[in-house]
């Protein structure tokens, strides 16, 4: 095992997020917020000495993981919110950060850089 250069943040949608998604003109499936929360986007985030340093970086990018957690449901953006605001980004997401990262596999790690 092997301790990562990483924290780690977990972005888990809120009930405003599971009203835009059930609310979409073509979603054929009603989704509970427990199971949206269920399996969560996990992100690494640079290490830190205290958490809001962590909630500090969520907030340099909170437009791209908005962005990241709308495009997972529907790439075409005229479905998406028109207000897609840091304040927004709070109140759609709840973040959980964790300052410990662990690697328990001896491969290597491979980077993919997403699709902007």
């Amino acid at each position: 095992m092997y301790f990562v250069d990483r924290s780690v943040a977990v972005i888990k949608p809120k009930q405003p997020f599971a009203d835009w998604l059930n609310g979409v003109p073509d979603n054929d499936m009603e989704l509970s917020l427990d199971s949206l929360r269920a399996d969560c986007t996990v992100i690494l985030i640079p290490e830190f000495d205290e958490p809001e340093e962590g909630v500090s970086h969520i907030d340099d990018i909170a437009q791209r993981l908005f962005e990241m957690e709308l495009a997972t449901w529907y790439e075409d953006k005229s479905l998406w919110p028109t207000d897609r605001s840091l304040k927004t980004f709070w109140e759609w997401f709840d973040v959980e950060i964790h300052s410990m990262v662990i690697d328990t596999v001896d491969d290597e790690l491979e980077n993919t850089p997403l699709d902007d």
